[in-house]
């Protein structure tokens, strides 16, 4: 797998608050993927959605999913979090960073 994006594809940008930290999202790279290619640690563990280690509050922008239905519950669904290990970018996007 590349992980250089590939030429003449748009990326967004994706920050994490409260601390600032930004980094490039490619559409075709996990928010994961992004972030640790950004430099941004994220705590993860399963990458498929179903250990939640990486959720996170989605406070701006928008996710795509490749499987019908990633581990969140309805009501996290509806809240707004994501699990950045499954969800690809559309959009600018805000992270809240999980309290640990």
């Amino acid at each position: 797998m590349s992980t250089s994006p590939s030429p003449g594809i748009p990326f967004f940008t994706l920050r994490t608050e409260p601390d600032g930290q930004q980094c490039d999202a490619w559409p075709e790279h996990t928010l994961l993927d992004s972030m640790e290619q950004g430099g941004i640690a994220w705590p993860s563990s399963c990458r498929s959605g179903n250990c939640r280690t990486c959720i996170a509050q989605l406070a701006q922008g928008q996710v795509r999913y490749r499987m019908e239905w990633p581990g969140l519950t309805p009501e996290e669904h509806a809240s707004g979090c994501v699990l950045p290990c499954v969800a690809y970018p559309t959009s600018d996007l805000v992270l809240e960073v999980p309290s640990i």
